[in-house]
């Protein structure tokens, strides 16, 4: 596991955003574990977590020209990824888009760069793909193309099938998705924190009752 990827789990956890206990799931499952990234909610947070973004959309070494965050929490998630790759030497246009499109002014749905050459998206979370899906006909409907999906946490848990919705996305639109950290990393986290035992007992179990093993 590479430092930043377990630096953001321990970042998660401190923040309350990765927390342990039983969670129902949108699939009726009984999680031992629950990840909302909504409580990356203050400035230093934001800054934080933006770092580690920057940071695996440049180990991912895929290229890309523009950031694409789907509305609402991928905007906000675009911005500030995009002002810490600049610090990194990495100055990269961003956009995204309206919910509904805008009849006055400027008008339409997107907003900020133009969608042009490899579009990387980012987002919290990959569910059930529908915001993917949306983002990749805008894209290419601008005459760019994705050049991948940059998220925060891949469960690696499958869906109504055999694979995980990452999966899913990777094999429908012939894109990577890149996580910052995925459950191999949280189960190293737990592995090497005696005090954590029981959750990784149970986030085990629940792998191997619905997960994936491998990406």
């Amino acid at each position: 596991m590479s430092d930043f990827r377990q630096e953001f789990i321990e970042f998660a956890v401190a923040q309350n955003v990765l927390s342990f206990g039983e969670f129902i799931t949108k699939a009726g499952r009984n999680s031992p574990y629950f990840f909302n990234a909504g409580l990356f909610s203050n400035g230093a947070a934001l800054a934080e977590l933006a770092r580690f973004y920057a940071q695996a959309a440049l180990a991912a070494k895929v290229g890309f020209d523009v950031l694409f965050g789907p509305a609402y929490k991928g905007i906000v998630l675009a911005a500030a990824t995009a002002v810490k790759l600049a610090e990194a030497g990495h100055n990269v246009p961003f956009a995204y888009n309206r919910k509904e499109a805008k009849d006055h002014g400027e008008g339409g749905v997107l907003v900020g760069a133009k969608l042009t050459g490899k579009v990387l998206i980012i987002d919290d979370v990959i569910s059930a793909g529908t915001s993917v899906r949306e983002s990749v006909e805008m894209i290419r409907a601008h005459g760019a193309e994705p050049a991948g999906v940059l998220i925060a946490l891949d469960r690696m848990e499958r869906g109504q099938g055999a694979l995980s919705a990452v999966q899913e996305v990777e094999q429908r639109f012939g894109i990577p998705v890149i996580p910052i950290a995925t459950l191999d990393d949280l189960l190293g986290y737990l592995a090497a924190r005696p005090d954590m035992a029981g959750n990784l007992k149970k986030a085990e179990a629940y792998r191997a009752e619905y997960g994936i093993h491998s990406r």
